[in-house]
């Protein structure tokens, strides 16, 4: 049973971070971006290919696969949404709990 409370999603950090700490949230931050855009991109290529399968005429009995994939397209789009959303809250609940040093905050606020 201990195990699985560690892996609660209310985990709370109220220990000062140091810098090896810090340039790690900054690089899940930065993943979980690049996670977004490459669902964006997946949605798009899928969009592209359901016009190609609705307009080629070669293509017309597959037609349905184009209406398809735009519907995978969409799903793709809003999970990809959500997704990063979720993670993102996430990210900025354990930002705000954790004491960043002063030394962190003011060489971003010099940038």
């Amino acid at each position: 049973m201990k195990r699985f409370r560690r892996f609660r999603s209310d985990f709370r950090n109220n220990e000062k971070i140091i810098l090896r700490d810090f340039l790690a949230m900054e690089r899940t931050t930065l993943a979980n971006e690049r996670t977004f855009f490459s669902y964006i991109r997946t949605s798009f290529y899928l969009i592209i290919a359901g016009i190609a399968f609705v307009k080629l005429e070669d293509f017309e009995p597959l037609s349905w696969v184009g209406y398809a994939l735009f519907f995978i397209s969409a799903f793709l789009l809003t999970f990809g949404i959500i997704r990063y959303q979720l993670l993102q809250k996430k990210l900025n609940r354990f930002y705000d709990d954790s004491e960043i040093e002063e030394r962190f905050k003011t060489d971003k606020s010099k940038e």
